[in-house]
């Protein structure tokens, strides 16, 4: 019972102090909509909202969970407040999971904020909600994973800044999350399949505008074993180089 307390204690101190700020909470939305805005600007025809929406959820819930967490970690390991909460009586995995379930929450909320606005522009009747729901959840996961995997990766903000931008800009282009997969040069595919991001998108994809090109439990499956496999790398790495 006691675990679970700092567990929350953790998550609402996080949330206060992090994710609710007005700069955080507009970082990790300007940039989808600027991107689905210059869409809309640059395309000749009308656009299919429905067709955007995937990709425009896959960046938000990325750049507001890496965005935060990466730099959040690495500033609390230099201000040594990170060392204060090891020396909790918490497991080592329990407390990394409370301090990224504060990212994870707060990529949720962003990738509803364009369901809301594409609401108003179209139809959204006939969407299969619960896969949608779970690709939701499990690209919060693997991109908050991916910023705990930044974050014990580098000493410096702007090093954690710089290293997830090296990851998250390739993704725009590579996950098919507005340039199909099948239109890709053929020596970058083989990039694309080892980026969690083109998984969760394709669920996205299948459930919203029917253009999946893999089957849902096969993306489930390979989103799973990213987030069991980039929680396991951070945290050995935290062992190695966090704890002394």
């Amino acid at each position: 019972m006691k675990s679970w307390i700092a567990f929350w204690n953790i998550l609402i101190k996080d949330m206060r102090n992090y994710y609710l700020k007005p700069p955080n909470i507009s970082w990790g939305l300007v940039f989808p909509v600027a991107w689905t805005l210059m869409f809309f600007l640059k395309s000749s025809t009308p656009v299919d909202v429905r067709e955007l929406l995937p990709g425009v959820m896959s960046l938000s819930i990325l750049f507001g969970t890496t965005s935060m967490l990466a730099v959040t970690m690495t500033f609390e390991r230099r201000s040594r407040s990170f060392e204060r909460l090891l020396l909790a009586p918490l497991d080592l995995n329990f407390l990394m999971l409370a301090k990224t379930s504060g990212a994870i929450l707060f990529g949720l909320v962003n990738a509803f904020v364009p369901v809301l606005f594409a609401s108003f522009l179209t139809d959204l009747s006939g969407i299969q909600w619960l896969p949608v729901l779970g690709a939701v959840f499990l690209i919060a996961v693997t991109s908050t994973l991916l910023g705990l995997f930044i974050a014990v990766s580098v000493k410096e903000i702007f090093e954690a800044q710089t290293f997830s931008n090296f990851f998250r800009f390739p993704m725009i282009f590579l996950c098919g999350l507005f340039i199909p997969l099948q239109t890709l040069p053929f020596f970058l595919r083989p990039l694309s399949y080892i980026l969690p991001l083109t998984y969760g998108a394709d669920i996205l994809k299948s459930s919203i505008s029917q253009n999946g090109h893999h089957g849902l439990l096969v993306n489930f499956m390979i989103l799973l074993g990213f987030s069991v496999a980039l929680f396991a790398l951070s945290m050995r790495n935290v062992k190695r180089k966090w704890i002394y």
